[in-house]
């Protein structure tokens, strides 16, 4: 990564052309991080754990000397068992296995769970292991929210599925609705160094990312794919708001349509007001929000949003079939983003996350369609005429959010700061997971 993208110096990210006024700034601070599209790749689309776990479990069945894998959630259960199946017997035929789980999100899983896995060989990892005060576990802040797999440097997986029953949907009710994305082609050697480093240093160097994209744009095959792919990724040090700068650089650059599907929204003030923006200069703007949330604060926060958004029109549709999880966005026909970050404060100012950015027609449009099917057929439209009637007690609560959302960011960072760390779990480590 010498130089930053051309297409993002340009402004013309999103089909070439030159952005709105006003636009300069956000497109100028995205160029400033160096982001540049790594072309010749395959991608595809896997909707829920039906067709996310088949394919993640085949790759690492086939895998000849690495699996890399970063996920927030590991549970013994159904879905556990056969990852641990899987990686037991890739360990067995002299695979390396990097599996990195964060200590808050897979708190849970049995310490003869990682005995298992660390005694045939598997290198497992812990984000920020700390021991809980009164049983309440002080690092719940920062967390390694990322979801990532990466096998033999040719085969990678992102997304927001973790590895739990709880994705499929003969878990129940409170199965979770989510997507992922099977990337084949030169991008994954930076996803797959990006991995490998983390392991290394949970916080990583102001260039670390830079050098991992040059070296990726250095062996890149002619015509091996169709698609251009960035890796963007959130940390609490050197890329504090890199996911959050390119969604809002194409929000600024779009001319026909925004369609944002995150499970916790409730964003910066200066994303909404960049959505604000592009409503009321005739862009179709559509949020597919949380209806039947796994905790009702994912539905009860964005709602205190509404009436703004309403006004300006923008359209929102609440899924209601079941807990709504993933984090992705497309907008007009050429850019598309997956990955585990959401747009809330904890993702957007405090957790590590890693998305992928797409531009590829065919995925773009199938990643669209998906979106149209579980609005139309899957979700309930917001209107402002259901709204409560407006009071000044929520005039005074409406004034109160945007203010937080304004100043979030900075006072984020006067939060917890303790320096992230990864502890390598040893077949006679008998300490609990976290």
């Amino acid at each position: 990564m010498n130089a930053p993208d051309p297409s993002v110096r340009s402004a013309a990210a999103v089909g070439g052309r030159r952005p709105f006024p006003g636009a300069g700034r956000v497109v100028e601070a995205v160029a400033a991080r160096g982001g540049d599209w790594i072309a010749g790749n395959h991608v595809k689309l896997l909707a829920n754990g039906e067709q996310f776990y088949p394919r993640v479990f085949a790759a690492i069945e086939s895998a000849r000397r690495e699996v890399l894998i970063e996920t927030f959630i590991l549970f013994d259960d159904r879905v556990g068992a056969e990852l641990k199946r899987v990686l037991l017997a890739a360990a067995a035929r002299g695979v390396r296995i990097d599996l990195t789980i964060d200590g808050w999100g897979s708190a849970f899983l049995p310490q003869v769970f990682c005995d298992e896995l660390t005694s045939a060989g598997v290198c497992l990892h812990v984000f920020d292991p700390g021991k809980k005060i009164f049983h309440w576990r002080p690092n719940f802040l920062r967390r390694m929210h990322r979801k990532i797999t990466v096998i033999d440097d040719r085969l990678a997986f992102v997304g927001g599925i973790n590895f739990s029953h709880d994705h499929l949907a003969d878990f129940g009710p409170e199965a979770k609705e989510d997507c992922a994305v099977e990337i084949e082609g030169p991008i994954v050697t930076t996803i797959g160094t990006f991995a490998r480093g983390a392991v290394h240093r949970a916080q990583p160097d102001r260039g670390w990312l830079r050098r991992i994209h040059a070296q990726a744009l250095s062996s890149e095959p002619d015509g091996a794919g169709a698609a251009q792919v960035m890796l963007v990724t959130r940390d609490n040090r050197w890329h504090r708001n890199d996911i959050e700068l390119h969604y809002r650089t194409a929000i600024r650059l779009a001319r026909r349509r925004v369609v944002i599907a995150n499970a916790y929204f409730f964003p910066g003030y200066r994303l909404l007001r960049d959505l604000v923006a592009a409503a009321r200069r005739g862009v179709e703007v559509r949020l597919l929000l949380q209806g039947e949330p796994d905790i009702a604060i994912a539905r009860s926060a964005p709602a205190l949003l509404h009436s703004y958004l309403l006004r300006a029109g923008i359209r929102i549709h609440e899924y209601v079939e079941r807990p709504y999880h993933g984090k992705v966005a497309v907008v007009d026909d050429e850019w598309a983003t997956i990955g585990s970050s959401n747009l809330d404060p904890l993702s957007l100012s405090l957790n590590l996350e890693a998305n992928v950015m797409i531009r590829d027609r065919g995925f773009n449009a199938a990643l669209a369609e998906r979106l149209e099917q579980l609005i139309s057929e899957q979700c309930r439209e917001v209107r402002a005429d259901e709204l409560p009637v407006s009071r000044p007690w929520h005039a005074l609560r409406s004034a109160i959010v945007f203010h937080f959302l304004r100043h979030f960011p900075r006072w984020a960072h006067g939060l917890p700061r303790h320096r992230p760390r990864v502890r390598s779990l040893r077949a006679s480590d008998s300490t609990e997971v976290a």
